[in-house]
């Protein structure tokens, strides 16, 4: 009998390289993250675990490597790498004129989820922002924007979790809402791969660690 090919990791990296100039700030890297795990990146800053994350997101383009999802090359101009690739990075830019809910609203219709009004306010509940709703992203303070970008890829379809330093501005009640929300996440069968400076966080979400430190 024919033999089943191998299911392919859900994020496969191959020699993923990205130079600067002359600055080489990733070099060579390799990495399997599969359906139900969670890879972090961690290394002092200035270390690439950024650059990392926009090569993976097709934010920014390797110098050299392959970045693949679910066996396919990722392209941010892919209908399947954008309906399934969830990205929360540290520059994420919000609809200044949508409010709180009309923001959610838009990502989870646009992204053909259905009962949307349903799932939005499930999350808006989860992220703790009911009475911010009304509000315009910039009226917002720095952890509840935080939050917004949370619930922003809670609120769209997604097999791949993409988050730098998801953690940044959340007191410890969102901390500890982050680490189980991330827990549930794996449990469902997502990829998560995130950069962190939060030693608790990388260990009770991270399956492997990659010390962006110790790479060549």
């Amino acid at each position: 009998m024919p033999r089943t090919p191998p299911t392919p990791p859900r994020l496969r990296v191959r020699g993923l390289t990205r130079r600067f100039g002359d600055v080489e700030v990733v070099t060579g890297l390799d990495l399997d993250l599969p359906a139900g795990g969670a890879v972090a990146l961690v290394g002092r800053n200035g270390a690439g675990k950024s650059t990392v994350l926009r090569c993976v997101a097709a934010a920014d383009v390797p110098t050299a490597g392959t970045v693949e999802l679910d066996g396919e090359a990722v392209d941010e101009r892919s209908p399947r790498t954008r309906r399934d690739m969830a990205v929360v990075m540290d520059d994420l830019d919000f609809f200044p004129d949508l409010s709180v809910v009309e923001h959610l609203d838009l990502f989870a219709r646009a992204h053909g989820v259905p009962d949307a009004e349903a799932v939005v306010d499930a999350v808006l509940h989860e992220v703790r922002l009911v009475p911010q709703s009304a509000q315009l992203p910039g009226t917002l303070s720095s952890g509840q924007r935080r939050r917004l970008a949370l619930a922003s890829a809670f609120v769209r379809p997604r097999r791949l979790l993409v988050l730098d330093e998801p953690e940044a501005r959340l007191d410890r009640p969102g901390l500890a809402w982050l680490v189980d929300r991330l827990q549930r996440e794996k449990a469902d069968g997502l990829g998560i791969l995130l950069a962190s400076h939060d030693a608790g966080l990388v260990e009770a979400v991270a399956d492997s660690v990659v010390d962006l430190d110790r790479l060549p």
